[in-house]
């Protein structure tokens, strides 16, 4: 089979080209397309390809500072793509790479990070962020939205299996879709072996910088919390805002590499989360450090804590504010040794990168032998010839 991966566009490596780098490692073979791609050299060579098929948005002027202001063009130039040489696609998607074109002879499996959020249930929080929310711009920003809804609707029937990276996901795609989804976790890197590590006095957050992550009310609910320490892990356009409105005992360390990342989340007696993820990669590799995880109770987070039963690696709060925070933590320290490490890397080891190999790739050859069989068809008395099938993947990157 001839295999095509699909992605919205790589700009960054977050969690969606963590799954589109373990797509890779199950298809090594496959041709990587996108929208655009203005990923460093050595970024794409980490990821396993050395270089991607891209659209006519790469060429737009100012691509790398204004690339959002090019959405209205997305679903044009996703459907520019010309994947009819291939008899397996792969689309890793959350906005736009699920709508590539197939014919009736192609098998199209979308692996969906989730729908389009800023078109569907969080266009009004998007709104309200962008400074979109009255006048002129506001009006034609609705009308550009509803036209996304229409052309995302539309095009959900050409995938012929859904893949969700949650239940939560899954939900979503069944009642914007009306389709059904198997749930694949995404693949988390946990260590092999658990070592314990000796935690330190500090509570850890970790994230991009943006208002959707609400980092905002976990520094506000550290303002309260005076003798406890807050340590901040993370870069992007909210944090001259942060840092204006924190107290001494919060502390921004900006962008952590990876190595470091490892031994804060491992230090930390807890990670504090207080986004609404489709997933959370984050909050899993805290836990396969060995560290609990205190998170807002909406998401991804309430399939990858635990906080009921004899081994809890965590606990929730139901409101995205500082005073439910702060409940939270005081919470937390009271209960603090109930929360073991070995309980957190034992739960984390669940959602490991092997675990994510095995599962997509036994789903798409079950899948693809199954569509292959119904697409056959062959004279009656005619014995059917084994048909070879090259696999196409298709990655939609995060927003």
């Amino acid at each position: 089979m001839r295999v095509a991966v699909i992605h919205d566009w790589l700009y960054i490596v977050g969690g969606a080209e963590r799954v589109l780098q373990a797509i890779l490692r199950c298809y090594p073979d496959a041709d990587v397309f996108c929208v655009f791609d203005i990923l460093p050299d050595q970024d794409r060579a980490r990821m396993g390809f050395p270089r991607s098929n891209t659209t006519f948005i790469q060429k737009l002027p100012f691509l790398k500072k204004y690339h959002r202001q090019y959405l209205p063009l997305m679903p044009l130039a996703i459907e520019q793509l010309d994947l009819s040489q291939y008899d397996l696609i792969i689309s890793s998607s959350y906005a736009v790479a699920k709508g590539v074109l197939t014919g009736p002879d192609q098998i199209h499996i979308s692996y969906v990070h989730s729908p389009m959020r800023y078109a569907w249930d969080l266009q009004h929080q998007y709104l309200r962020e962008s400074g979109l929310a009255k006048g002129i711009k506001s009006i034609l920003a609705r009308i550009l939205l509803h036209k996304m809804r229409l052309w995302d609707t539309r095009t959900a029937s050409s995938v012929d299996e859904y893949v969700a990276n949650s239940r939560f996901i899954g939900r979503r795609i069944r009642k914007l879709y009306g389709r059904a989804a198997s749930v694949i976790y995404p693949p988390v890197d946990v260590p092999e072996t658990f070592v314990p590590v000796r935690k330190e006095g500090f509570f850890f957050t970790a994230s991009r910088l943006v208002p959707y992550k609400n980092t905002r009310a976990i520094v506000e609910a550290f303002r309260h919390m005076p003798d406890d320490r807050l340590l901040v892990a993370g870069r992007g356009p909210e944090m001259e805002r942060l840092k204006a409105i924190a107290t001494p005992n919060v502390t921004f360390l900006g962008f952590v590499e990876d190595s470091h990342l490892a031994q804060l989340m491992s230090a930390a007696r807890a990670f504090v989360f207080a986004a609404e993820e489709d997933f959370g990669i984050v909050v899993v590799e805290a836990q396969g450090r060995g560290t609990p995880v205190i998170a807002y109770g909406k998401g991804g987070a309430r399939e990858t804590v635990v906080a009921d039963g004899p081994s809890p690696t965590g606990l929730f709060f139901d409101q995205a504010d500082p005073e439910a925070i702060v409940a939270a933590v005081e919470e937390f320290k009271m209960r603090e040794a109930e929360f073991t490490p070995e309980n957190c890397y034992a739960h984390a080891s669940r959602f490991s990168t092997e675990r994510f190999d095995c599962e997509f790739k036994d789903f798409v050859e079950s899948r693809v032998a199954a569509l292959q069989d119904e697409l056959s068809i062959r004279p009656v008395g005619r014995p059917r010839m084994p048909k070879a099938v090259k696999p196409a993947v298709v990655h939609s990157a995060a927003a």
